[in-house]
């Protein structure tokens, strides 16, 4: 198909989908034969797609992009903040959750992003991470017009809605899984099928396994005997995207989804999407191609629709997946290192490693933007430069991070956190790390020990990471019930379908009676509600806090606290965190007073400010200083 203009008698919506078109076409057309040389028609059907995904846009979602694209900076405001949940958990269903905006919107959140809700097998989806339909809503939980509903009323109330979109692997209960069992050939060349263990294994050579303990291997045969690729469960088949069908097909359904009003989706897996023998199947060139071709789809079907990398590697190899200035890939990715660091430093008290870990961020180009956050969905992994811990402090990985996941599971003396393990794994003297914020920030374990004085000091602990992850530029995001204080949710053990995955000891229900003392200032819902939203209302209202503010770390004089200097349009605030159970003193050498933010205590000098233990300040220059 030549590249040609718009049809000037076709109507002005078609007009402008073909000028978006047109703009790219040379780059798509080269990035799709450089994966794709042997694909016959296969551009001129891809082509297609976009076009009918395009038409299936509704006028409202066209407006939208219209307007984005005229304002492409409109998600790195200041005022962003997002919150994810689970709708089970939240409300029950999508229509639940819809009728809980107003709550939403008394947190401040105007990002939310809901955790998997495709259709998957009860009990064999890895949290909804198997996907059978990606075209259908848990039963559960909804319907598609729900979800479009829910879209539309976010819309309406100027709330982004996130979606997870599983790109590496379908579900064994697929109608692409199925068709392929059965033995349709069209079908099995959408995975990976094998009918001996001859290539499986020469995978296997150079494969990491995604999850040795719980499921070990990249392969796993069936019960007449073929062989399919499975890098995370038995279940979750992985797509070969070699094959030109299956990256047409899932980018019409990624495209479904936005048209169904979704704002950002979250490309699950992505670094693991290509895959070929001999490597690691990890962050091959071709997953950027995929990448860049799946933002140039966007751009000319959605352009107001946004792409978040869920890429859980160390810093070297996430920052690629922002591509480059001029062919961008994703939109915003997470600061998984720095969430890692943090958790560390709390544990060690040692600021040195978070210290070396902003100092790249940075450095970074500020066109970079990232999500920051505490907790997530997820385990906490410690993912952190060991070479640089050994060659510093002498520290090696595998006692390290056995202390770590001893201090968080309260099994080290003195400890107030309460988590559980995730895939432990002896062998390696490995495992990850679950629980709420609260729960490993020590509220439980205070409550429980009806300690008044600890507690307090375990608010005091949870508060300050949230004022540190409001610190850092980019969109932070909340875990839901992290707003409450909500603690870990010990009765997932309980729970056949659940107990086998420490996950869950976070996911437990929303606690709406916690929620109803969001308003008492003397409950531990009231402190923790009304302290980070008193956070998030003071980093909306400053400009330092913006994406393109200048962000440095600087040498606070004790190695117990971190601090942090932002500096905007003659607007300049330095933020201290103590990470050490103690007072202690520490600051920077600046002339002039600042006021500190949060309890608006004035300083004449700030080279010997006073934290508390686990204590914070957000200290803001007067007005006219010059340095």
């Amino acid at each position: 198909m030549k590249k040609r203009e718009g049809d000037l008698s076709s109507p002005r919506e078609d007009r402008v989908f073909e000028a978006r078109l047109n703009r790219r076409w040379e780059e798509l057309e080269k990035l799709y034969n450089s994966l794709y040389p042997d694909s016959g028609d296969g551009f001129d059907g891809f082509v297609e797609m976009l076009r009918r995904s395009w038409k299936a846009r509704k006028p409202q979602l066209q407006e939208q992009d219209q307007l984005r694209e005229q304002n492409p900076d409109w998600y790195r405001r200041r005022d962003m903040l997002g919150m994810m949940l689970y709708t089970g958990a939240f409300a029950g269903n999508l229509k639940g959750v819809e009728s809980k905006l107003p709550y939403i919107q008394e947190c401040g959140v105007n990002y939310l992003h809901l955790m998997p809700l495709l259709k998957s097998p009860k009990g064999r989806s890895d949290g909804g991470y198997a996907v059978s339909d990606f075209r259908s809503v848990q039963k559960e939980l909804g319907t598609m017009e729900d979800l479009e509903s829910l879209a539309d009323s976010c819309r309406e109330k100027g709330i982004c809605l996130c979606l997870d979109f599983v790109m590496n692997h379908t579900s064994e209960e697929h109608e692409w899984a199925k068709r392929a069992r059965e033995g349709e050939q069209s079908y099995r060349e959408r995975y990976f099928f094998y009918d001996s263990w001859e290539i499986p294994r020469e995978f296997e050579k150079t494969v990491p396994q995604v999850f040795p303990t719980t499921a070990p291997g990249s392969f796993t045969q069936l019960e007449d005997g073929q062989i399919v690729m499975t890098n995370f469960y038995p279940y979750q088949w992985d797509l070969n995207y070699g094959n030109p069908v299956v990256f047409c097909d899932m980018t019409e359904n990624l495209l479904y989804l936005a048209n169904r009003g979704i704002d950002v989706i979250r490309l699950d897996a992505v670094p693991y999407i290509w895959k070929e023998l001999g490597t690691s199947c990890r962050n091959l060139p071709q997953v950027h191609t995929l990448s860049r071709m799946l933002r140039i789809a966007c751009e000319t079907v959605c352009p107001s629709v946004l792409l978040l990398g869920e890429v859980v590697m160390e810093p070297a190899k996430v920052v690629p997946y922002f591509g480059t200035w001029d062919r961008p890939e994703c939109h915003m990715l997470y600061n998984v290192t720095t969430m890692a660091s943090t958790w560390h430093t709390l544990a060690t008290g040692d600021i040195s490693l978070l210290r070396r870990q902003m100092e790249a961020v940075c450095a970074l180009p500020k066109e970079f933007l990232f999500l920051n956050y505490l907790r997530c969905h997820d385990d906490i992994g410690w993912g952190l430069d060991y070479p640089w811990l050994r060659e510093r402090f002498g520290i090696e990985e595998v006692p390290h991070k056995k202390y770590l996941n001893d201090y968080f599971t309260g099994k080290w003396p003195g400890s107030g956190s309460r988590g559980e393990l995730y895939n432990d794994d002896p062998r390696l003297g490995d495992a990850r790390l679950c629980g709420t914020t609260a729960s490993l920030c020590g509220v439980e374990a205070a409550e429980y020990e009806k300690d008044p004085f600890r507690l307090e000091r375990a608010i005091s602990c949870d508060l300050t990471l949230h004022a540190w992850m409001l610190s850092q530029s980019g969109i932070p995001v909340i875990y839901s019930g992290d707003e409450i204080g909500q603690l870990n949710d010990w009765a997932y053990h309980e729970e056949p379908e659940k107990r086998e995955d420490s996950r869950y000891i976070h996911r437990g229900n929303f606690q709406w009676e916690l929620a109803e003392l969001r308003g008492d200032p003397d409950t531990r819902p009231g402190k923790l509600f009304q302290g980070l939203r008193r956070l998030e209302q003071l980093r909306a209202q400053n400009p330092c806090f913006d994406a393109d503010a200048e962000v440095w770390a600087e040498d606070s004089g004790s190695p117990h606290v971190l601090a942090l200097c932002r500096r905007k349009n003659g607007q300049k605030l330095l933020c201290l965190f103590n990470f050490s159970p103690e007072f202690v003193r520490a600051g920077i050498k600046r002339e002039g007073g600042y006021t500190e933010l949060m309890y608006e205590n004035h300083y004449d000098r700030i080279e010997d400010v006073e934290l508390y233990p686990n204590g914070f300040a957000w200290l803001m220059a007067d007005a006219g200083q010059s340095n």
